[in-house]
């Protein structure tokens, strides 16, 4: 999988966020946003998920063939701290839900997931009980979890606590393998495997 980057451009109103951006992201390789909170890095992988237009330029998928825009979606798992989960679902409606779309990776089930995120004592609670470490864990539960070539993870240790972090680490060493993933992130404990890192303000 390829996901090329082409002169992107992205401004709020008349100040500029980043400019001229040109790289190619590849697999099997992990790589890093990096910078202070404000420069784009949130923006900059929203742009790479198809979720946000740039202001200039073009985002390419290849994989083996050109991919569609519009077909990109089921190519990519995504998760960062904002994004919405159903909360008046328990824990296994979610995941039945969600996995439904998204097929787990290769020898997981929803028993297996829920047991790796630790959640097996809050399996029947509505997740808007639960706390926001735990929705965090679920968050990247659903995205790190998925069979999908493409990962995207914006500061995923967001709301963890110290065994939360442990677990992200265990979970990436794993199931990040063999897989194109980026992380938006200024914590090195979150980008800790990314050989290739990329300073956001390099394209002011």
């Amino acid at each position: 999988m390829k996901i090329t980057l082409e002169h992107i451009s992205k401004r709020f109103q008349r100040y500029w966020i980043f400019k001229d951006i040109n790289y190619s992201f590849t697999s099997p390789e992990a790589y890093a946003l990096l910078g202070p909170n404000g420069c784009g890095k949130s923006t900059l992988l929203r742009i790479i998920a198809g979720m946000q237009s740039p202001s200039l330029g073009k985002v390419a998928y290849n994989d083996d063939a050109l991919i569609p825009a519009t077909d990109i979606f089921n190519k990519i798992s995504f998760s960062a701290p904002g994004i919405e989960i159903v909360e008046e679902l328990t824990l296994r409606e979610f995941f039945d839900f969600h996995f439904s779309f998204k097929r787990p990776l290769p020898g997981l089930t929803i028993d297996k997931i829920i047991t790796l995120c630790d959640l097996k004592n809050a399996v029947t609670k509505t997740i808007g009980d639960y706390s926001s470490g735990m929705k965090q864990r679920v968050k990247l539960a659903q995205a790190i979890f998925a069979d999908t070539p493409v990962l995207l993870l914006d500061e995923p240790c967001t709301n963890l606590d110290q065994q939360g972090v442990e677990q992200y680490r265990g979970w990436m060493e794993e199931y990040g393998k063999n897989r194109l993933v980026i992380v938006a992130s200024n914590d090195p404990r979150e980008y800790f495997f990314c050989k290739e890192r990329i300073v956001i303000e390099d394209y002011k």
